[in-house]
């Protein structure tokens, strides 16, 4: 999936040496948004475990993760996950990008190439996310994708050592994006 020079790809196995190396220089830029990591999961190794556990998952069609990329670099991890089929066919995006990739519009053309897969070939009708109170940066990504917030989550996960409150988003198969005038339109410009 591309759009522009963004492009998803899904992870592979073989990805766990390229996605060790990410996590672990972007290490100290994660650790105030994400849940404490083990040793193990910035090595190779590690990363493969949790790639094969995934790979599991998607067989079963309860997740995908996916390595964001812009040109030739690996700068980000988009992962859909929580997948529920039945009547409510709904998951949860996370996503980060690289700090020195930030600013750039990377994270929200990722998105936009996540919601055409969720609502195209997984066939979701629901995508949820949710991001700390303070992550701003993250809240425009999705508002520009056409996610409304839907709530606050007190102490809803565990981020740097604390349980920490988290601003929840919704988008729906049926929701359109709005352009910088206001007309609607069904994809991210």
């Amino acid at each position: 999936m591309t759009q522009g020079s963004v492009r998803l790809r899904r992870a592979q196995v073989e990805d766990a040496g390229v996605l060790a190396r990410l996590y672990a220089a972007q290490r100290e830029f994660l650790a105030p948004f994400e849940p404490a990591r083990s040793e193990a999961f910035f090595t190779e190794e590690g990363q493969r475990r949790q790639l094969e556990h995934e790979r599991e998952l998607r067989a079963a069609g309860a997740a995908e993760r996916f390595l964001i990329l812009a040109g030739d670099a690996t700068v980000g991890v988009l992962s859909v996950s929580n997948i529920v089929r039945g009547p409510l066919q709904s998951g949860v995006v996370a996503y980060f990008v690289a700090r020195e990739y930030n600013g750039r519009g990377i994270a929200t053309r990722a998105v936009a190439l996540a919601v055409d897969w969720a609502f195209g070939e997984a066939g979701l009708h629901r995508l949820e996310a949710g991001t700390l109170v303070d992550n701003i940066a993250s809240q425009r990504v999705l508002q520009r994708n056409g996610f409304e917030r839907i709530g606050l989550a007190r102490r809803y996960l565990h981020v740097a050592g604390d349980w920490r409150d988290h601003i929840l988003f919704q988008r729906t198969v049926e929701d359109t994006v709005p352009h910088d005038d206001g007309t609607p339109s069904d994809s991210v410009r």
